[in-house]
């Protein structure tokens, strides 16, 4: 099952490159006539569609991310001179219109190669812990607390979806080591949240473009938010594995709290497709294979 057939069975809004002809023309008549076709791997929170050669257009799938094509418009332009990777550049907000009923987005094209197992995952550690830790100095006032323009994220993964993860995790006996995942919900549920921070919020392999092997861009800040930054700890065990996951752990600026709370995100997140039966992005690791490094690297730490 592709993306898009796996999106439209879930019941998100279904867009095609028709519709965003028609949007492009009545409200960007600067760019009436410029080719539109859908990017080669699209995301699960937007359908994407490159328009012309230099930029791309991204709508909403759902109601439940309408609000994040204003919030990226307003500070991505704020957070992108302070870090060191680039970011998506918002040119135009489209507004609802016939055949489309939330705001929707026109940004840069960036170049750059999807991120593979293949990649030197060592050296991809470095890069995202670098900018990661860029992200996080940012002066974080006025920032948007976490809420559902955020899918909470920046929240607390207890507060947040901990009963959730529970849940799931009960679901998986047998399939998993339930008493272990629950021990790592356990300490996460006792580790307190810090100092709020900028935080990315979906820092996904689908999420990283790289060049010559190094990373080179960050996308999608829908999820962003000022609080805790413990949501993008999770490609530590979603994507990395041995010694670039050593690296990513030392190279993060963040205390053991915040690593035992983004244990509790990558094991809600991991748990929640191990159940469901979700399509992941074919460069991760199975959502079990996750489940078990999060419990063992709980054990290491206990």
């Amino acid at each position: 099952m592709t993306n898009r057939e796996a999106k439209l069975r879930s019941g998100k809004f279904p867009v095609d490159a028709a519709l965003v002809e028609q949007l492009v023309a009545r409200q960007f008549p600067l760019w009436a006539g410029l080719p539109v076709r859908p990017v080669a791997t699209d995301g699960w929170d937007n359908w994407t569609f490159h328009l012309g050669d230099s930029m791309k257009v991204r709508l909403p799938s759902a109601e439940g991310y309408a609000e994040q094509a204003a919030k990226e418009s307003h500070w991505l332009p704020r957070l992108a001179p302070h870090l060191p990777a680039e970011v998506p550049v918002p040119l135009a907000i489209g507004q609802p219109d016939e055949g489309f009923p939330w705001l929707w987005s026109v940004c840069q094209w960036i170049d750059g190669e999807p991120v593979t197992r293949g990649i030197d995952k060592l050296a991809l550690a470095r890069d995202v812990a670098s900018f990661l830790n860029a992200l996080q100095a940012i002066d974080a006032a006025g920032g948007p607390a976490p809420g559902q323009h955020s899918f909470l994220r920046g929240a607390h993964p207890m507060g947040a979806y901990g009963a959730e993860a529970r849940r799931f995790v009960d679901a998986l006996a047998g399939a998993i080591d339930t008493q272990a995942a629950h021990a790592v919900l356990d300490a996460a549920a006792g580790a307190g949240a810090n100092a709020a921070v900028w935080a990315h919020g979906d820092v996904a392999v689908g999420n990283l473009l790289a060049r010559n092997g190094r990373l080179s861009a960050v996308l999608d800040f829908g999820c962003a938010a000022v609080g805790d930054p413990s949501c993008d700890l999770v490609l530590a065990w979603v994507f990395l594995e041995g010694e670039s996951r050593a690296a990513f752990r030392a190279l993060v600026a963040v205390d053991e709290a915040t690593w035992a709370r983004g244990r509790a995100w990558a094991l809600w997140k991991a748990a929640l497709l191990a159940a469901s039966g979700q399509i992941t992005h074919p460069a991760e690791n199975a959502p079990l294979e996750v489940i078990a490094a999060v419990i063992a690297d709980h054990r290491e730490r206990a």
